[in-house]
């Protein structure tokens, strides 16, 4: 559990909530859930869902419910809480390193299926150490570079040569490939995106052919991404999607354009940081109490919801600032010290990093309370 008490209790109106608080709509987190399990459900691949964005194991066991396999993850740390918290099959999408991180992470794979990714062999030959200290074989990815420069061994031939290293481990399995272009899922124009997956699918189905004809099947193939799922989905390459943040949605995708150029609308904004106006002292202006602890500006700042004439314009630490406009019709002007409003994230990932609880909410009253375990996991 977390080690703060919630913002809120149980059957309490909205209004009543403390702030700043983390809100679920549940009605609109339950219709993404939905869409994203028709969206891929003619195709060949399955959803393991990123848990980085929502860090949540009832978040993780809801997405299981409608069809995902299990839930990615980036950190051991967040490995650990989603196997406390009942998720029994997790791939750490990222390689990791250092003999305590893989102490925890091949203690693990006693409780839990556990995967993970490599691009170092000396990195293979740690996890297979490591394995067998705990008397388990852990399964392990080969991690391709597929155009996001971060981490990665090239396509093709580099990406055998780890393959067979870690096929020869005894303590090992090797598992397939992870394949994430990660640096795609903002471009903006939806010609810009597919080109960027276009290139990823063309240098992973080249590696998985050239390591198929060595004898090495790839179990998974992973990748894809909220605003690129589509184009991995239809591949028939990609056998796993790593879509985190649809469940929630943030300011900065639904800058993203469809193939007619709009804002994509496939998923509904679900998540909201809850904050009170706590000054107004002048016409144009009305500061939150919720600032950069309570958001991430690191993709943009973020924009009220449902509010005419009112924008957020800049925050310090524990303060938020709005910027109230005379002239928009139905503005609110008429904003004043105790009223509450939503705000929709820049980014959703970070910002959940700086919550204890979900307070979920429907038909204007809290109906559950989810406490965000594997916050601030960075090991």
């Amino acid at each position: 559990m977390a080690d703060t008490l919630p913002p809120a209790s149980i059957g309490m109106r909205v209004e009543e909530v403390d702030t700043p608080a983390l809100l679920i709509d549940l009605d609109a987190f339950e219709r993404n859930l939905k869409r994203m399990a028709d969206a891929i459900q003619d195709s060949s691949a399955v959803l393991r869902p990123h848990a980085k964005t929502h860090k949540c194991p009832t978040v993780g066991l809801k997405q299981m419910e409608v069809g995902a396999v299990g839930v990615c993850c980036q950190k051991v740390g967040e490995a650990e809480a989603m196997v406390l918290g009942g998720i029994s099959d997790i791939l750490v999408s990222n390689e990791i390193v250092g003999a305590p991180k893989l102490t925890k992470l091949a203690s693990l794979a006693r409780r839990a299926k556990i995967a993970v990714c490599a691009d170092d062999a000396g990195n293979v030959s740690d996890l297979d150490a490591a394995a067998a200290v705990a008397g388990v074989t852990l399964d392990v990815l080969v991690e391709i570079d597929v155009g996001a420069g971060r981490c990665g061994v090239a396509p093709g031939a580099p990406a055998l040569a780890l393959a067979e290293v870690i096929d020869k481990a005894p303590n090992l399995r090797f598992g397939g490939l992870q394949a994430y272009q990660g640096s795609a899922q903002h471009i903006r124009a939806y010609e810009g995106r597919k080109s960027a997956i276009d290139s990823a699918i063309a240098m992973t189905q080249e590696t998985v052919s050239l390591l198929a004809s060595h004898g090495l099947e790839c179990g998974i193939v992973g990748g894809a991404g909220t605003g690129t799922f589509p184009f991995e989905a239809a591949s028939g390459v990609y056998n796993e999607l790593q879509a985190g943040s649809y469940i929630f949605m943030d300011a900065d995708y639904g800058y993203n354009l469809n193939a007619s150029g709009n804002p994509i609308d496939d998923f509904e904004n679900s998540l909201f940081v809850y904050a009170t106006v706590m000054s107004r002292t002048t016409g144009d202006r009305a500061i939150l109490d919720a600032g950069l602890k309570a958001l991430s500006v690191d993709s943009g700042l973020p924009l009220p919801w449902e509010i005419p004439g009112v924008e957020f314009v800049g925050a310090s630490d524990e303060h938020g600032k709005l910027l109230v406009s005379e002239s928009v019709q139905g503005g609110n002007n008429d904003l004043k010290v105790g009223d509450k409003v939503r705000l929709i994230p820049g980014h959703v990932d970070p910002t959940v990093n700086m919550y204890d609880w979900y307070v979920c909410i429907r038909d204007g009253r809290v109906e559950d309370l989810w406490p965000i375990t594997a916050r601030g996991k960075l090991q």
